[in-house]
């Protein structure tokens, strides 16, 4: 058995036991003491146990807290910054908009943090950061709560009659000059019960999505009033969408 092979069968006792003294694991693999410690700081190096007095403890793994902008998320983040700062600047003092979820929604949500801006929305990580931050003004619409998705989901369409707002914004896996797709169908539904309750529908993507046909329809471009992308999108897209009276702020 090499050092590598013991040091995964010491973590896995640990599971089982917790705890295990140096003399437990010159027991277990017929190695000395000082063997027997050297691995435990080792491992203790590693993060993979605490070494305590004679032995060592189990390390209970900690669960990475979730948030949009974990860096497996952040692809385009750059531009997506732009895009809220953008988006941010769309919105009136003491105005109400609704904000969905995703990580340009997310980014827009810490733009208007601390403003006289009322925001309206189900997404969770969203809420948290600003009722954390102390935004005055929020609004957590209720329902039950999905994990997968971070959102609260009300089974009842007549439930959005009682949310409304001047501006929402949503993003999307994909936008053409026929409309905005998303992938995920219960964020989808859950914004689709309040798009008829808001003015203006604008859509924040970043460039890639652009030219995208993925998913399923969420709404047809007649129902976009602007779109915030950035300067790379498709030009052809952005040329048809024009076409069709949509404003198309580019970043």
């Amino acid at each position: 058995m090499n050092e590598l092979q013991r040091h995964n069968k010491i973590i896995n006792h640990l599971h089982q036991k917790h705890f295990l003294s140096v003399s437990d694991i010159v027991n277990l693999f017929g190695i000395s003491p000082a063997t027997a410690r050297r691995d435990i700081t080792k491992l203790d190096e590693a993060g993979r146990l605490t070494k305590v007095r004679n032995g060592a403890e189990y390390l209970s793994e900690r669960k990475e807290i979730w948030s949009p902008l974990n860096a497996n998320n952040t692809i385009h983040f750059e531009e997506k910054s732009k895009i809220a700062k953008q988006a941010r600047d769309l919105c009136d003092h003491d105005s109400t908009v609704v904000i969905n979820c995703g990580t340009t929604a997310f980014t827009l949500g810490q733009e208007l943090c601390g403003t006289t801006v009322q925001i309206v929305t189900n997404y969770f990580p969203l809420a948290s950061f600003l009722i954390e931050n102390e935004h005055e003004n929020v609004i957590i619409m209720g329902g039950q709560y999905n994990k997968k998705h971070n959102i609260f989901i009300h089974p009842a369409s007549e439930s959005s009659n009682i949310y409304g707002g001047d501006i929402m914004f949503t993003s999307g896996k994909g936008l053409t000059e026929a409309g905005l797709y998303k992938t995920e169908m219960l964020t989808a539904v859950a914004e689709q019960q309040i798009l008829k309750q808001v003015n203006k529908l604008v859509v924040v993507v970043d460039s890639s999505k652009v030219g995208q046909k993925t998913g399923m329809m969420f709404c047809p471009a007649s129902n976009i009033d602007t779109v915030i992308t950035g300067k790379h999108a498709d030009t052809a897209v952005i040329d048809n969408l024009k076409k069709q009276g949509i404003e198309v702020i580019l970043v």
